[in-house]
């Protein structure tokens, strides 16, 4: 069952991202709360909760991942890691009902994007520290003078842990090198800032690490200049990430839960594919 709380911290750190003036490289505050008294609510009342009720007992906060990786789940070749990648990765239907598979809807097998020296993404090779990856493509279609609003999911399988750790580090340094990037002829986005948010920090109590990219999006498809979000998390060997390229007619803010609810969707298949079982 999905965690909504988890789909709502999610849209939460989401809008932090779009609200902090860090630039690359995770910059801006950490999210730390105010330090308030023992006992005492947001509005100083002693003994009152957040919601105003006297004597209420807040919910604990975790202190840990609820995850452990299952050595014997793992992975051990392209194969395998595919089948799984392909059982994680979210569909239409995980963003929602107005949700539809694009033309190509699947990655091929050995696709690999690569950031090259000129800011600019071209077809690479997939690294050996990366068994399998794919990415799922859907849009909700142009209607009611809307345009194509154009999302994707991607999961990654790492061979180790501290394998998919770097792929997190080098996204961060991706934004800073390259705050503006062409993505393919006629799309490329501008402005690009990250932020990184590690578990326990900026109500992030659902992966090991999450980063947030934001940025302005420009397809010579449309007029004039849309949004650009990105948001990865790493639980474990697998990185899953979810991408949305804003279209006429739409603001970040009418697509911010369905993105933040199709990263803790895959991020639930994870666990559940490569976790001990509770």
């Amino acid at each position: 069952m999905l965690r909504t709380g988890a789909v709502v911290a999610a849209a939460g750190v989401v809008l932090l991202a779009g609200c902090s003036s860090g630039g690359g490289g995770g910059g801006g505050g950490d999210g730390k709360p105010s330090p308030r008294t023992p006992g005492a609510s947001a509005s100083g009342t002693p003994g009152a909760s957040a919601s105003g009720t006297p004597g209420a007992t807040p919910a604990p906060t975790p202190t840990a991942l609820d995850f452990t990786p299952d050595p014997k789940k793992a992975p051990r070749d392209t194969a395998s890691a595919r089948r799984m990648a392909l059982a994680m990765v979210a569909g239409p239907d995980d963003w929602g009902p107005e949700y539809v598979k694009r033309t190509r809807y699947l990655s091929d097998p050995d696709y690999w994007p690569v950031l090259d020296a000129n800011c600019e993404w071209e077809t690479g090779t997939r690294p050996p520290s990366v068994l399998a990856g794919v990415t799922a493509y859907s849009e909700i279609p142009a209607a009611g003078g809307k345009g194509v609003l154009k999302v994707a999911a991607t999961v990654t399988v790492h061979r180790t842990e501290s394998d998919a750790d770097w792929e997190m580090a080098g996204t961060l340094e991706e934004a800073l090198r390259c705050p503006d990037q062409q993505l393919r002829q006629g799309e490329r986005i501008t402005g690009l800032m990250s932020l990184g948010v590690p578990y326990g920090t900026s109500n992030n109590t659902y992966s090991t690490d999450t980063l947030l990219e934001r940025g302005s999006y420009l397809d010579d498809a449309f007029k004039g200049t849309q949004f650009y979000s990105w948001m990865q998390s790493r639980i474990g060997q697998v990185t899953v990430a979810v991408v949305v390229k804003g279209a006429p007619g739409y603001t970040e803010g009418d697509v911010t839960e369905a993105q933040a609810r199709a990263n803790v969707i895959m991020q639930d298949r994870v666990k559940k594919q490569l976790g001990v079982s509770s």
